[in-house]
């Protein structure tokens, strides 16, 4: 069996000269970047194709120039990884996976440089990349795997001006785990973060709404600095930053530690096929809805269930879970969002979301007994069915 490659990230903390040359680097990559998407523009609109060796060429003659002769400075291997990724995004753009790429902002766009093994040298836990003399002072919070050697190394600084890097190693200890019959179908929600199917409701923490008083404390302040570059505003940018910063490193270890627990648990795992790129757009509940991260919930569960065996079943977005009883199968004419629990003509009393948590648990499982699709039932005699989507945009 495959072994599965898994990313190490951890902080570190550079000294004044190790900033600088990452620093430097970040800049040349950006350019690089930038250089080669206008030049396979400018070729796309001749109705030319440029491949990632012509842009390798063109690399090493800008290289000679006098005026990107400073490319000359930093290592070239993160200059070529910048290409390969710029590759990738026109794969992507052909195959219709992505929109065509943009250029890199020096104030937005993220900063990284990806070293491969020409680009480092890794020995005894010691990290030191290429154009450096020292090893990086990492702050390893979770021990590597058992004679790890990264076959890639990504260095990055986020807003908040904290330094990481990522080490791309084999993981053997990432092998499928025994099957144990379990199956558990999750609805999705803003008060409750998640209904399970077995009845359990995982509270909403909202991480957002706890430092929100700070955050617009911390913009307002923001807001008052005379534009530019000075370093007040530099510093009340930082600051801003650093909330954010803390509010997405809370999410993220929240939801990681909720999906591997439902992996380990659970061996079938039914969830709706949401499409929340399109209910953000609902400017009342956009925030929230962020906030919940459906979204990389989601994402969490599928490698991780690709990881250790498990499946996940993903039931159409249209199908009418909330308004079918779970035990007669009458679907109900309409089911506001604000009713939460509701008694079936057969006189059978539903939680909203459980009964919802049910319905998803009983069509996934149809879904992979007989790979039949879940479609809706679109319309019944007193009306026209309501998505959660629907239901979410008529929410208070």
């Amino acid at each position: 069996m495959t072994q599965v490659k898994r990313a190490f990230k951890y902080r570190f903390y550079p000294t004044g000269e190790q900033a600088a040359e990452l620093s430097r680097t970040f800049g040349c990559v950006r350019k690089v970047y930038n250089l080669a998407l206008a030049a396979r523009t400018e070729a796309w609109a001749r109705q030319e194709r440029v491949n990632y060796n012509q842009t390798s060429a063109m690399l090493t003659a800008w290289k000679k120039t006098e005026e990107l002769a400073f490319l000359n400075d930093v290592s070239s291997v993160p200059l070529q990884q910048c290409l390969r990724h710029l590759q990738t995004a026109f794969t992507h753009f052909f195959a219709k996976r992505a929109k065509y790429p943009r250029f890199k902002s020096r104030k937005k766009s993220r900063k990284s440089a990806e070293y491969t093994t020409s680009g480092f040298r890794f020995r005894d836990g010691r990290l030191t990349l290429a154009k450096m003399t020292e090893p990086l002072d990492i702050v390893f919070s979770r021990p590597l795997p058992e004679r790890a050697s990264p076959s890639t190394v990504t260095v990055s600084q986020d807003a908040a001006g904290r330094w990481f890097v990522s080490l791309l190693c084999e993981d053997p200890s990432v092998k499928p785990l025994s099957a144990n019959g379990n199956a558990v179908g999750i609805d999705v929600g803003l008060h409750h973060l998640l209904t399970l199917s077995t009845g359990e409701k995982i509270t909403n923490p909202r991480h957002e709404r706890r430092d929100r008083a700070r955050l617009a404390l911390a913009q307002r302040r923001l807001a008052k600095k005379a534009e530019g570059d000075g370093a007040n505003r530099r510093k009340a940018r930082q600051k801003v930053a650093k909330i954010y910063a803390r509010i997405a490193d809370r999410r993220r270890d929240g939801l990681h530690k909720l999906t591997t627990r439902l992996v380990r648990e659970n061996q079938t795992l039914v969830i709706e096929d949401l499409t929340v790129r399109n209910m953000v757009k609902n400017h009342t509940l956009a925030r929230a809805i962020s906030d919940a991260s459906w979204s990389e919930f989601r994402s969490m569960l599928e490698y991780k269930a690709a990881w250790y065996g498990r499946e996940v079943i993903a039931v159409d977005r249209f199908f009418p879970s909330s308004r079918l009883c779970c035990h007669c199968g009458t679907l109900q004419d309409r089911m506001p969002l604000n009713v939460r629990t509701w008694t079936c003509d057969c006189g059978t009393t539903h939680d909203r979301d459980v009964n919802a948590a049910k319905n998803l648990l009983a069509a996934g499982l149809a879904v992979s007994a007989c790979g039949a699709g879940v479609r809706p039932q679109r319309s019944t005699p007193g009306g026209q069915s309501a998505t959660k989507q629907e239901a979410l945009q008529r929410e208070p």
